[in-house]
């Protein structure tokens, strides 16, 4: 089942190359003496440094050396770099200037293949020969096999390639050697000459190869290594002329690994992680500038304590821990800041400052498939350019922070498919007038000056209302006013209160029969009532009397009115009750002869109750 799969992925990649063994450039006049490949399959990212002594059998001067990449692979290619080496078997290209790299389309080239030209600092001429070494990084080329593990499972990957070298020259000796994460591989392609030793698998020698030669291998291998995939990054440069650079990385990571199925086990990865959780990633290491500092790892819900940092005069480390471990498919999302001396990235030259600092991410093995790069410049800054050793996407925008008038200028920098090998420095060149760093501390100033004059002009003037004025006299007539329907609504209340006592004895009259006990609460009542009534003439009158109180008097004389009919009902109610117990009547006769009187009084009372809540509005 398994070389079933295998053999159904190679098909597309051997009807691709069927179309290339045609006599394209069968006419050149380079040849590769001995090429050396080195593969590296330790990580996600698959680098592959191959060692070309190339030599001039022509007449003619030669400028360009072509390589060639499989379709593929060009669609995974996120770093190509070229430099002259020593031809030790090795490719150092970690360091050193690289040539000039650009895509090129050759005549009676298939689709299939896509062409880079390297232009060569000097002619390679008749019967010379030079030995160029060649970088090439890769991402999302390794596939995982099987697709989905489950919690317990280790990660295989399967990785495709041509034991040959693949290029337009005719190769007179190559070899090949793949680096693998350890000595357990599932299975691989057993060719001539092909040799497994430990970790290594090497392939070759190879003689006399014609041009486009290919020759498929396929190796099945384990690999637990952190698979982890920025699936957008937005880092945040700040400067600050006073003195600091404030890195903000915001990251969206993904295990790109072999995806997690099944349920998850909290219980067996605590106890046994290495066997339980092989395939996830539980940490991160980021390799920060030496002197960094101010560094602070969070995440929406707010800051994340398992982590660590450690440096020394030469890096400092931060190793960052999710809140959860990493399975294959599973997302997290994370910031990182920290602040650096502005001394060490920032410099001066022909009149203009440039920002010398590093684009892409500071942790390890990480794959980015897009980075946004925002350089937040003072405000004021003009003229300004970017220097970036590969093409990015460019453009400028505004950023409003505090004590900003116009804003600051931001260059935003935009490439997708980012590898370590894009950890380079740039530049970004501005002009900026010194003056301009005293606007923020003149703008607080004059703030706190103007503050304090204010405070010193409102103690000493005097803004109170005269007392003599009309509209003092009026504002206290009118507090009066207010003062004195409060006090009849106060009135109106305790008469209400005394109504729901006679209501109250009647109740007690229909369950105890005490017609005695009924009258004295009537008396007590009608005692009460007489009381608030005398009190409820001083009030009224000053209202009736008063200009400010036109507006609430006709409902106060109303609600007064509607109180005191209220209150006969009740009376009369009360009577026609205790009358009816008095002469033996029942129950259902009584009730009859007060129905009259209870409708009234129900309606009567959501009449006041109504009328005392529109003068507590007013």
């Amino acid at each position: 089942m398994k070389r079933g799969i295998m053999r159904s992925n190679l098909f597309p990649l051997l009807f691709a190359f069927a179309f290339l063994f045609s006599p394209v450039f069968s006419a050149s006049d380079l040849i590769l003496a001995k090429v050396d490949r080195r593969i590296d399959l330790t990580s996600q990212i698959v680098r592959i440094t191959t060692s070309l002594k190339v030599e001039n059998t022509g007449s003619d001067v030669v400028s360009e050396i072509l390589l060639s990449f499989p379709e593929n692979q060009a669609k995974h290619l996120a770093y190509l770099k070229a430099i002259l080496g020593e031809g030790k078997g090795k490719a150092k290209t970690s360091s050193g200037v690289g040539l000039p790299v650009k895509v090129v389309q050759p005549n009676d080239v298939p689709p299939a293949l896509t062409i880079y030209s390297v232009s060569l600092p000097k002619g390679l001429g008749k019967g010379h020969s030079l030995t160029l070494d060649v970088l090439a990084v890769f991402t999302h080329i390794l596939q995982p096999f099987p697709e989905k593990i489950n919690q317990g499972d280790i990660q295989l990957l399967l990785f495709q390639e041509s034991a040959q070298y693949l290029s337009p020259y005719a190769v007179k000796a190559q070899s090949l050697t793949l680096k693998l994460p350890d000595a357990r591989i599932e299975s691989y392609s057993k060719l001539e000459n092909a040799k497994l030793q430990g970790s290594e698998l090497k392939y070759g020698p190879y003689e006399n190869i014609p041009p486009f030669s290919y020759l498929p291998i396929v190796i099945h291998y384990e690999n637990n290594l952190p698979f982890a995939v920025a699936k957008e990054l937005v880092r945040e440069i700040e400067v600050s002329h006073w003195g600091n650079v404030q890195i903000t990385e915001h990251y969206e990571i993904i295990h790109a690994g072999a995806q997690s199925k099944g349920e998850f086990s909290r219980l067996d990865y605590q106890t046994r992680p290495y066997l339980r959780g092989a395939s996830a990633f539980r940490r991160l290491v980021a390799k920060l500038p030496p002197r960094a500092h101010s560094v602070y790892y969070r995440d929406e819900i707010g800051n994340i304590s398992t982590s660590s940092l450690w440096g020394d005069s030469r890096k400092t480390e931060l190793e960052i821990e999710p809140r959860y471990p990493m399975f294959g498919g599973w997302k997290t999302a994370f910031t990182i800041g920290y602040g650096l001396p502005l001394q060490d990235f920032l410099f001066g030259l022909d009149g203009k400052r440039f920002l010398n600092i590093s684009f892409g991410a500071p942790i390890y093995e990480l794959v980015i498939d897009t980075i946004f790069v925002k350089v937040v410049l003072p405000e004021g800054s003009k003229d300004i350019s970017v220097s970036v050793p590969f093409p990015v996407k460019e453009w400028q925008e505004t950023k409003i922070s505090h004590l900003d008038i116009v804003g600051r200028p931001v260059v935003v920098l935009e490439k997708n498919n980012v590898v370590p090998e894009h950890n380079e420095h740039f530049q970004v060149y501005y002009k900026f007038n010194s003056l301009s760093m005293l606007t923020e501390p003149f703008m607080l100033i004059s703030g706190f000056f103007f503050l304090f004059v204010a405070c010193i002009v409102y103690s000493r003037a005097d803004i109170s209302i005269s007392k003599s004025s009309a509209s003092y006299l009026a504002k206290l007539q009118w507090d009066e006013v207010q003062a004195t329907t409060q006090l009849i609504h106060g009135i109106i209340s305790r008469c209400l209160t005394a109504h729901d006592k006679l209501e109250t004895s009647l109740h007690d009259l229909s369950r105890t029969g005490d017609v005695q006990a009924c009258k004295a609460t009537r008396k007590s009542v009608d005692s009460s009532l007489k009381d608030l009534s005398k009190e409820l003439k001083q009030p009224l009158s000053f209202l009736q009397s008063c200009p400010q109180a036109a507006q609430i008097l006709p409902k106060v004389e109303e609600l007064v009115t509607k109180e005191r009919e209220l209150q006969e009902k009740l009376v009369l109610k009360h009577t026609t009750v205790v009358d009816g117990y008095e002469k033996k009547l029942g129950g259902r006769e009584i009730e009859n002869r007060i129905a009259s009187y209870q409708q009234k009084i129900t309606a009567l009372r959501r009449e006041v109750d109504d009328l005392l809540d529109l003068i507590d509005e007013i």
